[in-house]
């Protein structure tokens, strides 16, 4: 069954009746092989729901019911052998599940010196193209990757995939939270709430800043006692007790209101923050950064679109934040990214700090904020941009976020900061998204994952930029 933030797989079998009819002891010569594919998925940290080998109309029907009533996120094609398109292609095209074919064989090797043996147990390659022709003539999405799972990058490959249907799915289930209106005048995220729930399947709720005050009297002293001691352990707390503490109960209220409302993502105007003299007397920037770490997506100012999408990709990928472009550095061909106040823990290198940070809103207490750096190394900045007609882009671009070091200005270092290089020059990179659409609000998400992501838009059928 079903775990949470865990992508499901059902991994599907394909087989030629034929072979049971003739040579019925074959089919027991794949058993290693299925096995070996699932516990390289289950290896990396993905779900699998195995399927009898299948060879007939109702063999394949049958598991894709199966894999849908458990909860899969997708279908993960296996071909053992040739099998014809016609018996699996109404149960792959019947399916809203999306389906990833994975194009490989039990031997690494076939060679001139391959014995003749061999050829039963590695001829699935054309059974793949049987099927891939068929899907594209039925208009069928689908996803591939070849090779032999004796490579890592293959079975990372197509755990990533995984991770993208998870995605995709936990998208279209989203309940967001959005506190104040949104941010007067921002127009590059603004959508219509029913045109987000019949495209993209996002529910919103709002409320006032009242709401959060209910929750934060409601807060005990031991519960804050026990979350600030929580945070000590894991990072670094270089600030006042009393600021630490009133961010905490603040914060608390907020994950009350989340846990209650099962919302999957939040958004929050820091400008409902203007007042110290009622319970919700400050922003919780802390406990905002904490969320994103625990799969709760978020952005700023009222957006619930991007909110939405990191939430999604959170749950799916693990390391991923919200942020923003905020300067770019022509003269060395980077991108600064940044924000007020909120960066995900999940993304961070070393131990992260909490520090108090000068609130510009007149009115409310300074915050506590989580600041750190960034871990180095590849990574997707991911956009998902409203279009004309009520349509919807996701803009994928792999970066490289670079590594701090001696030369960084001592003051940057309270600042939520990261560095990343695009593929691009930095004037065509900021040209080309701009042509696409981008808005400054996004995601960042660790890792070597751009083909993942771009599946992810696919399968949310949305039209997929790739900036590379």
């Amino acid at each position: 069954m079903k775990t949470a933030n865990v992508p499901q797989v059902g991994l599907l079998p394909f087989y030629l009746k034929l072979y049971d009819d003739i040579l019925p002891e074959a089919r027991h010569g794949f058993d290693g092989f299925v096995k070996r594919i699932a516990a390289g998925l289950e290896a990396r940290g993905i779900g699998v729901q195995n399927a009898p080998i299948c060879r007939i109309k109702d063999e394949f029907a049958g598991a894709v019911r199966q894999f849908e009533k458990n909860g899969a996120d997708c279908i993960i094609t296996l071909h053992l052998a040739y099998s014809p398109s016609m018996e699996a292609i109404e149960a792959c095209c019947q399916t809203k599940l999306p389906i990833i074919i994975l194009d490989t064989t039990m031997d690494s090797a076939f060679g001139l010196n391959v014995s003749p043996d061999k050829i039963m147990f590695n001829h699935g390659v054309h059974g793949v193209m049987d099927l891939a022709s068929m899907l594209r003539r039925r208009r069928c999405p689908f996803e591939i990757i070849a090779g032999h799972d004796s490579d890592p990058s293959l079975m990372e490959r197509a755990a990533n995939l995984a991770r993208a249907a998870f995605a995709a799915r936990s998208m279209h289930g989203s309940h967001v939270l959005r506190i104040g209106d949104a941010f007067a005048g921002m127009g590059d995220f603004t959508v219509e709430e029913d045109v987000m729930a019949a495209k993209l399947g996002i529910q919103v709720r709002q409320i006032g800043i009242d709401k959060l005050d209910e929750a934060v009297r409601k807060v005990t002293d031991a519960a804050v006692a026990t979350e600030v001691a929580a945070d000590h352990r894991s990072f670094a707390c270089e600030l006042p007790s009393e600021a630490h503490e009133r961010s905490v109960r603040v914060g608390l209220g907020l994950r009350h209101i989340l846990e209650k409302g099962s919302y999957s993502a939040m958004s929050i105007n820091f400008q409902v923050f203007g007042r110290s003299d009622r319970p919700a007397n400050t922003m919780p920037f802390l406990e905002i950064s904490k969320a994103m770490a625990r799969g709760t997506g978020y952005a700023g100012e009222g957006d619930v679109l991007t909110a939405a999408l990191v939430g999604a990709l959170a749950r799916a990928f693990g390391a991923v934040t919200f942020t923003e472009i905020f300067c770019a550095d022509w003269a060395g061909g980077n991108l600064f990214l940044s924000h007020m106040g909120e960066i995900s823990p999940s993304v961070a290198t070393g131990i992260p700090r909490v520090i108090v940070k000068p609130f510009f809103v007149g009115g409310s207490l300074d915050p506590s904020v989580l600041t750190c750096a960034v871990k180095p190394g590849p990574a997707v900045f991911v956009n998902l941009t409203p279009g004309p007609d009520d349509t919807f882009s996701l803009i994928v671009a792999p970066v490289e976020v670079l590594a701090e070091d001696a030369s960084i200005d001592p003051a940057m270092r309270d600042i939520v900061r990261t560095w990343v290089r695009p593929r691009r020059k930095v004037a065509e990179f900021l040209e080309a998204y701009s042509r696409a659409g981008g808005t400054h609000h996004s995601a960042l998400v660790l890792g070597e994952c751009a083909e993942a992501v771009a599946a992810f838009g696919r399968m949310l059928d949305v039209n997929v930029v790739e900036i590379d």
